[in-house]
């Protein structure tokens, strides 16, 4: 994990490689300042330079506290330039030494410890000639070093602990590589985390450095990684601290100080696996997560190496596991380099005139451009000896591992690995957790970390003023519409479920065959048809008697027929509309009940003609009454067929798909396409039907036994309370509900004819024959 920390925050460990060469004595140098003598020195035709925070404090120059941690990466190096100086197959003709100084986790110390690697020591003389890396404290302190060294020595360095995103720049640190990745890669492995635990209120602290100012920028900004929101102030259950071990202390006494407790940590990888915190800050850190670099162990015999150490090397057994890995992959790659020029044939090299380059007098920009040419060789994949790949501006590709901070039954720490990080890998498999071995901080379930609870369904998100984008109020989404961040409206066919978290098909209506009121209207549509043809039958089969003859026979026999069919009629209402149905259904009941009444009407004005002729039984008379039917029934039934015509040919009926005036509905109905041709089709149904009253009403006192004027006249009344009901209704009513309402009058007003014109005919017929003769009649005149 890299760390870069101005002031409070030095962890910049950094290697440099310098050569021993001989050079002719510069007469005149003299060294300025402190002679400084607190040093590791193994002499080799290559000195690798090596600056560690052996002690850090925040008061420099007051005595450091030792560092253990820091420690094991020094001894780290010396074990990889041991191992490279016994093997055989790399860099057999040349042996690694290494000068190594203490930063004292301190900037201006890492900067005189920088120059004095590169610019020699007088112990050694005027022949040291040295070229490294400049210290990695904070980005501005190692842009201001780079430059200086750079520009005055040529020198390239390789940091293993430099994680600052800013040393990506290749135009301003040119001669700048690192083993560890940078933080943006830390920075997506955080923000995947905590993304994965569904924490969107999370804190952010660091201390004022370019390492934690670019950290929490990037955590924070909006990017292809967006995870939560936070700010610098406020109690947040999930606190991120982008902070080194030093500093990270005093934050952590004073959260004793002010008793907080229960706080999840996320930790950075300058502390995700820094084991000397736990004694003091044990009940804090307990349940913390963090990621980590690969352990030491997997470095073969680096393990037994620090183990087989003397007593006075006991401090730092206790990180034995902790990361070492970048440091011995910086070793290694700058011999790689070292090898790759050794192997380089003459003109073929990367030099003026295809130069290689001569190992036994290289120079350190030399050096420099092996190595990145040896990294673009290594460009997203992985070597595999070191194993270790880069990205396109040269930073290595991070995978680290999830650790998790226990408190083990004796009350020590244990370090568990509770899943890892590839970068290398696919988003959705790049995280792996292993939630089950968590230890949380408080209780066994994942800690609650929002500052708004996500909005319930039917709301949308507001933000608030002046508040991270996590902090919001929930507002009721407007009827129809869906909550997503804001709400949407569903289309004119879709409508919000019950969870108003998507759209759905809207219900569709209509007066079906399979809901109750459409089964009952149908079956008594067919019950009204065939007691229409049952009494036609009746009729028919007794046509001969007086009662069935005094009463306009013909006439008869075709109301009734009209009748059944107005009954059927109402079964066009029922059902799906579709556009041809439409245009039957409305026609078809103007022109048969326009039949019906011109049937009375014409039975009325014949019962007026017979009883005011002279001669009821001459010829003359029956040859009116053919012309009187025939007249009375075709004529205004071609007016109605005419009306209905004009309707169809200009602006016909159609179907229509309602959906405005149920708002989950569609309401699938017939239009009427003129509303005027419609009243029309009903008011020349009700002209008629006051015609026929009017007759009626004038024919009631003429004798009973010739006489249907009050059957008729009482009919038509049932008729008007059932039309003039039905226009109120009808208009107010909307969907299957009108349908319902137009086939209950058809079918009321058609019962109302048939039995109160038919019924007492029907009873004298079938019930009492001895009055159905002329004699009875007769008498009864």
């Amino acid at each position: 994990m890299a760390h870069l920390s101005a002031r409070l925050l030095l962890l910049g460990l950094l290697l440099w490689a310098s050569w021993v060469c001989s050079a002719a004595p510069q007469d005149g140098c003299t060294f300025l300042g402190e002679e400084e003598t607190s040093s590791f020195y193994q002499e080799g035709d290559v000195v690798l330079g090596g600056l560690f925070p052996l002690h850090y404090t925040t008061c420099y120059p007051l005595p450091c506290s030792f560092s253990a941690r820091a420690l094991r990466w020094m001894e780290t190096m010396m074990f990889a330039v041991k191992e490279i100086n016994q093997r055989r197959d790399l860099l057999p003709h040349l042996t690694l030494g290494f000068h190594i100084r203490d930063s004292c986790d301190h900037v201006p110390v890492s900067l005189r410890g920088s120059l004095l690697l590169v610019n020699g020591h007088p112990e050694w003389g005027a022949d040291y000639r040295g070229a490294g890396q400049g210290p990695g404290s904070d980005c501005a302190a190692v842009r201001r070093a780079s430059a200086l060294l750079t520009c005055c020595s040529l020198f390239f360095q390789v940091s293993y602990f430099a994680s600052c995103s800013c040393l990506s720049d290749q135009k301003q640190f040119p001669t700048f590589m690192r083993t560890m990745p940078s933080d943006a890669f830390q920075i997506r492995a955080l923000a995947r985390l905590v993304r994965y635990f569904h924490w969107t209120w999370v804190g952010v602290i660091g201390v004022e450095s370019d390492y934690a100012r670019f950290a929490i920028q990037l955590f924070l900004q909006d990017g292809p990684y967006p995870a939560c929101c936070g700010t610098a102030s406020g109690h947040y259950p999930v606190l991120l601290n982008f902070s080194g071990e030093s500093e990270l202390r005093s934050i952590l006494r004073e959260c004793l100080h002010r008793n907080v407790t229960g706080l999840q940590l996320i930790a950075s990888e300058a502390w995700a696996t820094s084991k000397s915190l736990w004694r003091e800050f044990g009940g804090l850190l307990t349940g913390t997560l963090g990621f980590g670099i690969r352990k030491a162990d997997v470095i073969p015999g680096l393990k037994d190496f620090l183990t087989r150490l003397g007593p006075s090397h006991g401090r730092q057994s206790a990180f034995l596991a902790e990361v070492s890995y970048n440091v011995y992959k910086a070793v290694y790659l700058i011999a790689h380099a070292l090898q790759d020029m050794t192997n380089c044939v003459a003109g073929q090299g990367p030099f003026i005139n295809g130069t290689c380059g001569d190992p036994k007098h290289v120079k350190p920009w030399q050096v420099s451009l092996w190595l990145k040419i040896l990294c673009s060789l290594l460009l997203n994949r992985c070597h595999c000896l070191f194993l270790v790949s880069f990205d396109h501006n040269g930073d290595p590709i991070a995978s680290y591992d999830l650790m998790n901070w226990q408190r083990g039954q004796d009350g020590s720490l244990r370090l568990v690995k509770v899943g890892f990080y590839d970068a290398s890998l696919a988003d959705g498999r790049d995280l792996v957790i292993n939630e089950s071995v968590i230890q949380w901080p408080v209780g066994k379930q994942v800690p609650r970390s929002v500052c708004s609870e996500s909005c319930p369904p039917g709301t949308r998100v507001a933000r608030k003023k002046g508040e991270p984008v996590c902090c919001f109020d929930c507002i009721p989404c407007a009827e129809g519409e869906v909550n997503s961040l804001n709400c949407i409206r569903c289309s004119d066919v879709t409508w919000p479920n019950e969870a108003r978290d998507h759209c759905v098909p809207k219900t569709i209506e209509f007066l079906s065959y399979q809901e109750s009121m459409g089964v009952v209207l149908c079956v008594v549509s067919i019950l009204g048809a065939c007691a229409s043809l049952s009494v036609l039958a009746v009729f028919v089969a007794n046509r001969h008697t007086p009662i069935v003859r005094g009463n306009n026979m013909e006439l008869s026999f075709l109301l009734l027929l009209f009748l059944s069919i107005c009954f059927l009629i109402g079964l066009l209402f029922i059902g799906e509309p579709s556009d041809w149905l439409c245009r039957i259904r409305y026609p078809a009941f103007g022109v048969s009940f326009a039949l019906c009444i011109s049937c009375l009407l014409a039975k009325t004005m014949v019962v007026l003609m017979a009883f005011r002729a002279t001669l009821p039984g001459s010829d003359v008379m029956r040859q009116l009454n053919h012309l009187i039917n025939i007249n009375t029934n075709m004529v205004p039934s071609g007016r109605q067929g005419l009306i209905c015509l004009i309707w169809l040919l200009t602006r016909p009926p159609y179907t229509n798909l309602n959906t405005g005036h149920i708002s989950s509905v569609i309401i699938i109905d017939c239009a009427m396409g003129s509303e005027v041709a419609f009243w029309c089709v009903l008011g020349y149904i009700g002209l008629l039907a006051c015609m026929c009253f009017i007759l009626a009403f004038l024919a009631r006192k003429l004798p009973d036994n010739f006489n249907e004027a009050k059957f008729i006249t009482f009919s038509m009344l049932i008729f008007f309370a059932v039309w003039i009901t039905f226009i109120p209704v009808y208009v107010s009513t909307a969907g299957k509900y009108t349908v319902a309402v137009h086939v209950f009058a058809i079918l009321a007003s058609a019962f109302g004819l048939l039995v109160c014109i038919f019924a007492p005919k029907c009873y004298i017929v079938v019930l009492r024959p001895e009055k159905n003769s002329r004699k009875h009649m007769m008498l009864k005149g």
